[in-house]
């Protein structure tokens, strides 16, 4: 069915004159330096993703369409090898209201380290370990134009589930994970669940409250006879949102309060962001980022952030190729596992883009989440063509 809505999609899109085409072409090779737990596990690592991008706008642009459908061909992990539609969908805009209806992704949260209240989409965490990526959430969403704030309302009618790595597959858990899940509500996946969100500014700050109910989108995992099997329960979500602004100084601030099958739990992640100006004789700016993360859910749930120190540096170039470099180390108080990130980023000509990233993972504690990536360091050459 999939195929033929897209066949019959590109048609159409090919056949309206007013239409705007984008998009991104990206190779990607990945470096394990060391050997993995799991000898069926594999090394060095090619793929390629290609993601369009359609819209078309009418009616003097009240009225769009747009499609952006997502293709990735991975060498070593077929669970890795998946295509979705990032987005899907139509919008029609009003003198102070606007309604979308298809497939979206909306993004929730201001820190940097760790996105608590991002509960909107489901993560693609086949496409990356940082739950950056996201798939496609099918959405009815009205928003209100008001002067004391914008709200949105979201209806999901649908559940995506999460992917997980394959048997073959790097930065996987010890044991497979099964492909059925099982879910708390009666209808699983076409149980209805929704969300609203308040979001404002007042003088120097950025304040947003939010509310989800619906399937969660982390999993669980019950014991099976060969796999794990990812359990979604209910899940009541109340966010908070904050972003302040002084000077050269930024305070951010995310806080979840969950009421699930573990009960009743708290979360939050804030800090602050210091940005130098001008340095390198005008050459760069760089930002100084330092955030805690908090935590204090249990079994079955196993937070990574659940009392560590994140501390960062962006350094960003005034040059005409807009080369960006973000580094990062959080440090788990309690068990004293390490993890490190760092991302750059540089314009190749008129129509591409070089990206670097690399994760680390040093003393992980043997009750430590992350203990199963022990081994699994890598550092990732990207290159991109934009279209």
């Amino acid at each position: 069915m999939y195929c033929w809505l897209t066949a019959v999609l590109l048609l159409w899109a090919c056949s309206v004159g007013a239409a705007e085409w984008s998009g991104e072409l990206a190779v990607e090779a990945r470096l394990f330096p060391y050997d993995p737990l799991d000898s069926r596990q594999h090394g060095a690592n090619g793929s390629v993703a290609f993601e369009p991008e359609f819209f078309h706008d009418w009616q003097d642009g009240q009225q769009r369409f747009a499609w952006t459908p997502f293709i990735r061909w991975d060498q070593g992990d077929k669970e890795r090898t998946h295509w979705d539609f990032r987005e899907l969908y139509w919008r029609k805009s009003f003198a102070s209201a606007e309604l979308y209806l298809g497939a979206r992704k909306v993004f929730w949260g201001v820190t940097e380290s760790l996105h608590l209240v991002d509960v909107i989409n489901q993560t693609d965490l086949v496409e990356n370990l940082d739950t950056e990526d996201k798939l496609g959430q099918p959405m009815v969403q009205l928003t209100l134009l008001r002067d004391w704030g914008t709200v949105d309302f979201y209806l999901l009618p649908y559940f995506r589930e999460r992917a997980f790595a394959g048997t073959k597959a790097r930065l996987r858990g010890p044991v497979a994970v099964a492909d059925k899940a099982v879910y708390e509500a009666d209808a699983e996946e076409w149980s209805p669940h929704g969300a609203v969100r308040w979001s404002h500014y007042i003088g120097d700050a950025d304040i947003a409250v939010g509310h989800f109910y619906g399937t969660g989108r982390e999993p669980r995992f019950l014991p099976g006879p060969e796999d794990l099997l990812p359990h979604y329960d209910l899940l009541h979500q109340t966010s908070l949102e904050l972003q302040y602004i002084w000077g050269d100084w930024l305070g951010k601030l995310e806080a979840v309060r969950r009421d699930g099958i573990d009960g009743s739990s708290l979360a939050a992640v804030g800090g602050v962001e210091f940005t130098q100006v001008g340095i390198l004789s005008s050459a760069a700016d760089l930002g100084w980022v330092g955030e805690y993360q908090y935590d204090n859910r249990d079994a079955p749930f196993f937070p990574v952030g659940d009392n560590d120190i994140a501390a960062g540096l962006r350094l960003t170039f005034n040059d005409v190729q807009d080369t960006d470099i973000l580094a990062f180390v959080a440090i788990d108080t309690d068990k004293g596992s390490r993890f490190g990130s760092v991302e750059g980023n540089r314009r190749l000509g008129q129509s591409g883009e070089l990206r670097l990233e690399g994760r680390f993972f040093a003393e992980v504690d043997g009750a430590d989440p992350l203990f199963f990536l022990r081994r699994d360091d890598y550092l990732q050459l990207e290159f991109i063509h934009y279209f």
